[in-house]
């Protein structure tokens, strides 16, 4: 059979633990040099897109801000259309909630930066479930947790419509006949349960059609949801054996939408540690988890899953012999560890009793395991393995600082995969679904029904 190629991507660390802020080689989590040094540097090593998260609240840990991590970011888009400016190549992916917003705006802030990248946007359209984070909004925790996903295929399929009232062949530019449009260029009209809207679209066709099409849900909704409609899926397994697991589960509910398996890629996000033997690796991998997991925080995520004050806990003893609260919540704007919490403890509790490990050890293990540590040689054959087993179609690397958490991967491992025949030497193609090899959107009539995602001619 023939090697795939490796999809890599790079994101900017968001509101978690996995940026080491306090390090002195940290530089500015919000100044734009960051952000450009970053994009650049995967833009060396010939990588599919950067990709910016967003939160819309900042979270609060007992009723105070948890400021042991970075929890300031300014907007995505507004990030990517200047970065679009810098580079050339590099696709350009923003996270816009799709709860929050309204289909018009962001349809033509997504068309805007597909203008100004020459095809190069990504959408990681996401949704919120809480009525905190729904205070920042007018609407505030109107939605029912049940109708997000209605809401987002909703949201997703009136932006394509709007994308969708322009053609190529709408812009005249007619200086002779002094027409600049055709008749109708822009012309919409959605009538449906969330949105209900028509009128005249500003913004022309983007050159990709529309931006690819990213999603981030693990729940059965947010699988059908990406095999429906997206392009690629923003998986979190990381190993090998739930890798494969998930590949194929995702992978088989595209025949039912008329899809093919290379419709949508699956690329997890993961870290990574190097070293110039293996032991070095690994030693800097403890040093970087202890950085990343303090005693403060091991005590908050502790405290998150809990649903309880733990204070008077130390952080390096064991694990709580009390029961979680299955409804209480200490830390807002968390949303990991909201369901099947019973179960998270019990896999907690017999990790630390199996390996003897203490409260911030047992955090470490669970948040800020990087997925690949050894040489550069190690990471590289790892990497391809997990691709030419299908357990990812490439990954989306988080590195623990900024904004050179890159460096090395590019330096000593690209140019591995490179010299292994997996990963590009140089890219083919200007757009981001060229990068990706996607297929043009779908043309105007051929959208999915919003409700079901199936395609319209199989609704009854």
């Amino acid at each position: 059979m023939p090697v795939k190629q490796i999809h890599l991507a790079a994101q900017l660390p968001s509101v978690q633990n996995t940026t080491v802020w306090s390090d002195p080689r940290s530089e500015s989590q919000i100044e734009f040099d960051s952000f450009a040094r970053l994009a650049r540097t995967a833009e060396r090593g010939k990588f599919d897109f950067f990709f910016l998260s967003e939160g819309l609240r900042l979270r609060e840990h007992k009723g105070r801000f948890h400021d042991l991590d970075v929890v300031g970011r300014p907007d995505s888009l507004t990030v990517l259309s200047a970065l679009a400016a810098v580079t050339t190549h590099l696709g350009l992916a923003a996270t816009v909630n799709s709860t929050f917003n309204e289909p018009y705006e962001v349809a033509r802030r997504l068309a805007t930066l597909d203008h100004l990248s020459e095809g190069r946007s990504a959408w990681n359209v996401v949704t919120s479930w809480d009525a905190f984070t729904g205070e920042n909004f007018r609407r505030g925790g109107f939605l029912d947790e049940a109708d997000r996903y209605t809401r987002a295929a909703e949201f997703l399929e009136t932006a394509r419509e709007l994308w969708d009232s322009w053609q190529p062949d709408h812009v005249l530019a007619d200086a002779g006949a002094g027409e600049f449009l055709r008749a109708g260029a822009g012309e919409f009209a959605h009538r449906g349960r969330h949105f209900d809207i028509s009128g005249r679209f500003n913004t022309p066709r983007p050159p990709q059609g529309h931006p690819v099409i990213i999603q981030a849900g693990d729940s059965p909704q947010g699988r059908e949801f990406a095999a429906s409609d997206a392009d690629v899926i923003f998986s979190k397994h990381s190993n090998l054996e739930d890798g494969r697991a998930f590949y194929k589960d995702v992978k088989g509910r595209l025949a039912r939408y008329g899809r093919d398996p290379e419709d949508l890629k699956i690329i997890p996000s993961v870290t990574y540690v190097l070293g110039d033997t293996a032991e070095e690796a690994a030693e800097r991998a403890v040093e970087i988890g202890r950085a990343q997991v303090g005693p403060q925080t091991a005590l908050m995520l502790m405290e998150a899953l809990w649903g309880r004050d733990l204070s008077g806990y130390d952080p390096d003893g064991p694990l709580p012999d009390v029961d979680p609260l299955p409804d209480t919540v200490v830390t807002k704007g968390h949303t990991e560890y909201r369901k099947g919490r019973e179960a998270a403890v019990r896999r907690w509790r017999e990790l630390a009793e199996t390996r003897g490990l203490s409260i911030r050890e047992v955090v470490i293990e669970v948040t800020a395991k990087p997925t690949f540590v050894g040489t550069p040689r190690q990471v590289a054959d790892s990497i391809n393995e997990f691709v030419q087993t299908d357990a990812a179609d490439g990954f989306i690397f988080v590195p623990h600082l900024t904004p050179g958490g890159l460096d090395d991967l590019v330096d000593r491992v690209v140019p591995l995969l490179q010299e292994m025949g997996v990963h590009r030497e140089d890219y083919t193609g200007p757009t981001l679904r060229d990068h990706l090899g996607l297929k043009p959107p779908r043309t105007p009539g051929a959208a999915r029904n919003a409700t079901t995602g199936r395609p319209a001619k199989e609704i009854s």
